[in-house]
């Protein structure tokens, strides 16, 4: 099986603004927010995109 799109992570400092299927990372701070999507981006080898300054999710397309 061969995943080709899915959202992997949602990273956040505003909880209340998820839930859902996807792994969710809530963090203090921006810097911290930045510092995770970076490393998880690396690690998932899949794409970040900031929908808002407190809300990014990383893709894999």
């Amino acid at each position: 099986m061969n995943i080709e799109k899915a959202v992997l992570a949602v990273i956040t400092t505003n909880p209340s603004k998820v839930n859902g299927g996807a792994p969710i990372f809530i963090c203090e701070s921006k810097k911290e927010l930045e510092t995770f999507a970076a490393n998880l981006e690396a690690i998932t080898d899949g794409i970040v995109h900031s929908l808002s300054e407190e809300l990014y999710i990383i893709v894999k397309h």
